[in-house]
């Protein structure tokens, strides 16, 4: 949620070759209308069942030379994080909550921030993911005060040394 996922994608794709899908784009598409109509009119479980479909498909499929750009609460399924987990390395591009705070205020798309308090809203939801994002991801990169480029470079090192330990 707000760290830069998105963007850190596309940089990883560039340099390596590989295509960025983007969950909640392609859930849109599939869709025929946005996350928030999603959300308004199907509610927020409908969304997540839509999210586990498209890793399934994505596992299914065997997806490779891919880089998925996941919505933040994908990992609040312990299915979704086994599909994750088994789908390929998992990165946590951790931020602080000033960060996230600053970049989903300039977003009027995020449905669960349509709230009274967002800000009380972000830390609650910061506070129910980070262990699930800790248990699934291979690599956190904490991603205060990095550009865009310093992130992707420091997850493209990391992975190079983890699957050169695997082969």
């Amino acid at each position: 949620m707000g760290c830069g996922k998105s963007t850190v994608g596309r940089e990883i794709g560039a340099r390596l070759g590989y295509r960025l899908v983007d969950m909640d784009r392609e859930i849109e598409h599939r869709a025929g209308r946005g996350i928030p109509a999603i959300f308004e009119h199907d509610g927020a479980e409908v969304f997540r069942d839509m999210e586990s479909r498209l890793l399934e498909s994505f596992v299914a499929d065997g997806l490779q030379r891919h880089i998925v750009s996941t919505g933040g609460g994908v990992v609040g399924r312990a299915a979704n994080r086994a599909l994750l987990r088994r789908l390929g390395y998992v990165v946590w591009i951790d931020a602080p909550f000033e960060t996230i705070l600053e970049r989903t205020s300039r977003n009027r798309n995020r449905p669960l921030l349509r709230t009274g308090d967002p800000e009380a809203r972000i830390r609650e939801l910061m506070s129910e993911r980070e262990p699930l994002y800790d248990e699934v991801a291979h690599l956190r990169i904490d991603g205060d005060g990095l550009s865009s480029a310093e992130i992707a470079t420091g997850i493209i090192e990391c992975a190079r040394y983890f699957f050169a330990d695997r082969s």
